[in-house]
C-alpha cells in the first residue's frame, strides 16, 4: 500500500490493492439510493468484528443532519445497542474502503488525527461526514461510480475495551402519555382498615396502585384522607433503577362537579423498589369530605381518579474490571 498522505477536511486518504478484511457493500442502483436514502441515509446489514457487532451507513448526498452537501458522508456505527450498556468503551482502530473499479485497488480513509475511536453510550457512530465530493464519486474515470455502481467496505480492529466506574443514565421516555385510572370506592362507612389498595393500573409499562388512608397517614392522621401512589411491582424495574413519574389526584364531585385537587395539582416524584409511596398525608380535610352537600362521598361511595405520566427512567450503570 503506498500512503499519498492525501489529507483534506480531517480524513487521511491513501490506497491498497487489498480488499477491506470485514465487510464490503456493492451497490447497482446508486442513483435509485439517492432518491431513496438522501434524507436518513442506508444502513447496512450487521457484520461481526473483534466480538461486536457493526453497520455502515451511508449517505449518497451528504448528512442531512450535519448540514453536509455535495459529498458522500460514510459512518460506522456499533449494532445491538440493546446488549450494551452507556458504561462500556471499545477503543477502535477502523478505515473505510471504496473501491476504485478502473484501477482494481480501493481509496482507503482513516481519521487523521486519531488512530483509535472511543465507543461507547453517548458516542455509538464515527466516520466522515466528508468522505468524498459527489462531483470527484460520479466522475467516471475516477472509477468509484461505474454503471451506477459502487463499493464501500470496513475493516474494524477492536485494540481495547473496558467498562467505566459506576454512573447513571437519566433516559426520557419516548412515548410519554398520561394514564387516568378511577377508583370508586363503596361502602366508605364501614372501612375499619388503616389503608386500602386499587386494584393495580398500567403507565409506562409498569403497574401501579393507589393507597387511601380513610382516617389519614402521617401528619394527616386523624383529620384528613390520605392519597397515596406507589409502584406495584416493584420487582418488575431493573435493579438500581428510578422511575421520574408526575402523577396528581382527585377526589370527584359527584353532585356540582367542583373536583377536589391539590394546589399545585400534580407532583413529580422519583420511584424505586424501596421508594414506598408518593403522594398527600393531608389530601382533603375529613370534614369537608363528609359534607353532604360537597358531593364527596354520595351514597356511601366517593371516586378517586389519578393521573399517572411515567416520564423518564434512571438506570444504573454497573462496573467491571478493564479488559484489553
Amino acid at each position: 500500500m503506498a500512503n499519498l498522505n492525501l489529507e483534506k477536511d480531517g480524513v487521511l486518504r491513501s490506497f491498497s490493492d487489498s480488499p477491506p478484511t470485514h465487510y464490503s457493500v456493492e451497490i447497482q442502483f446508486f442513483s435509485l439510493l439517492i432518491e431513496k436514502y438522501s434524507e436518513n441515509g442506508y444502513e447496512s446489514k450487521e457484520f461481526e468484528a473483534g466480538g461486536y457487532k457493526w453497520k455502515l451507513v451511508f449517505h449518497p448526498n451528504g448528512n442531512k443532519k450535519k448540514n453536509v452537501k455535495d459529498h458522500i458522508s460514510l459512518y460506522l456505527i456499533i449494532a445491538g445497542e440493546d446488549s450494551l450498556d452507556s458504561s462500556w468503551e471499545v477503543y477502535v482502530d477502523f478505515r473505510l474502503f471504496l473501491l476504485d473499479q478502473n484501477k482494481g485497488n480501493y481509496l482507503v480513509f482513516e481519521d487523521a488525527f486519531t488512530k483509535k475511536k472511543c465507543f461507547h453510550g453517548a458516542m455509538r457512530s464515527a466516520g466522515f461526514d466528508k468522505l468524498i465530493p459527489l462531483e470527484d464519486f460520479t466522475d467516471v474515470s475516477n472509477g468509484f461510480l461505474v454503471d451506477d455502481t459502487c463499493v464501500f467496505g470496513a475493516e474494524v480492529f477492536v485494540c481495547k475495551e473496558r467498562r467505566t466506574g459506576k454512573g447513571e443514565c437519566l433516559a426520557r421516555m419516548k412515548k410519554a402519555s398520561v394514564c387516568k385510572h378511577v377508583w370508586k370506592v363503596e361502602k366508605f362507612s364501614s372501612l375499619d382498615a388503616e389503608f386500602y389498595d386499587s386494584e393495580p393500573f398500567t403507565a409506562g409499562d409498569y403497574n401501579w396502585k393507589l393507597h387511601l388512608y380513610p382516617n389519614g397517614n402521617g401528619k394527616g392522621k386523624g383529620s384528613h384522607l390520605s392519597l397515596f401512589l406507589e409502584l406495584a411491582s416493584p420487582i418488575t424495574l431493573p435493579p438500581g433503577s428510578e422511575l421520574f413519574v408526575e402523577y396528581r389526584f382527585r377526589i370527584l364531585d359527584q353532585i356540582h362537579h367542583q373536583h377536589h385537587q391539590q394546589h399545585p395539582s400534580s407532583a413529580k416524584d422519583w420511584f424505586h423498589g424501596s421508594t414506598g409511596a408518593w403522594g398527600w398525608p393531608e389530601f382533603i380535610e375529613q370534614e369537608t369530605f363528609r359534607q353532604v352537600d360537597k358531593g364527596f362521598l354520595k351514597n356511601d361511595a366517593c371516586i378517586v381518579e389519578a393521573e399517572v405520566t411515567v416520564h423518564g427512567i434512571s438506570k444504573a450503570l454497573s462496573q467491571t474490571s478493564p479488559q484489553s
